[in-house]
């Protein structure tokens, strides 16, 4: 069993709290039981469980594991009640293939907001999440615990350059909806394509005009009462759903 914070293992698995170190190790972590277990079953290749106590993994798993001291998982977690099971997991990149439902992430800064998204598309039955430069890191702790584990299931998650994969999808007969408040169509009123790409923007200042650009159509969500605008994660869910209808 690890029991002291000063292990290299300890040293190294911390560090992977960072982008910089994910992306030179080529790992990141997954931390609780539900996330490791969906991890664990997924087709991404684990390299070892960190476990508080050889009980605390309630499910099959004969790969490397790790034992540590209850000082030194907290050490290495970000929550604050650890439930005593992590995993270090190693990163892939998936290339996109072909599909009818897209989602189009310009630089979506928050990790909650990110992870939602995924997991939402997922529940929506899209076929890819494609996140453009400037957004968080899918590897993100925060942004994988947001996802409860949909970034392990079929669904493609991938960070791309948008300005050169919208006009693929487009050239593949996908119509792009891009998200305005002004310009814009309600998406009530428009036909549901049978292939869409939705683009969302930033949480403050929105999709760039760049990107606006390369868009079919201009949609928005009408609004009710008083507020200026939605959360981006909850518009997405309402755009994502729609489309579906």
């Amino acid at each position: 069993m690890i029991t002291s914070v000063k292990n290299q293992k300890v040293k190294e698995w911390k560090k992977l709290h960072k982008k910089k170190y994910r992306d030179q190790y080529g790992l990141f972590l997954v931390e609780g039981y539900h996330l490791v277990e969906e991890v664990v079953n997924s087709d991404w290749e684990v390299k070892e469980l960190i476990v508080q106590e050889e009980s605390r993994v309630p499910f099959s798993y004969e790969g490397n594991k790790e034992l540590v001291s209850e000082a030194v998982m907290k050490e290495i977690t970000e929550t604050e009640t650890p439930q005593g099971i992590m995993a270090v997991v190693y990163k892939k990149e998936e290339g996109v293939e072909t599909g009818s439902r897209f989602l189009l992430l310009d630089t979506i800064q928050d990790p909650g907001n990110l992870g939602t998204l995924i997991r939402t598309a997922d529940a929506a039955g899209f076929d890819a999440v494609l996140i453009g430069r400037g957004s968080a890191d899918r590897f993100n702790d925060k942004v994988v615990r947001a996802t409860q584990g949909s970034m392990f299931h079929n669904m493609k998650v991938m960070e791309v350059s948008l300005e050169d994969e919208i006009p693929v999808l487009k050239s593949r007969g996908v119509t792009v909806w891009g998200t305005a408040l002004q310009g814009a169509s309600n998406y009530t009123e428009l036909k549901r394509p049978y292939k869409v790409a939705i683009l969302l923007g930033n949480e403050g200042n929105g999709v760039g005009e760049g990107l606006l650009g390369l868009s079919d159509e201009r949609v928005k969500i009408p609004i009710f009462g008083e507020a200026e605008s939605l959360n981006v994660a909850v518009a997405g869910g309402i755009l994502m759903f729609a489309v579906n209808q």
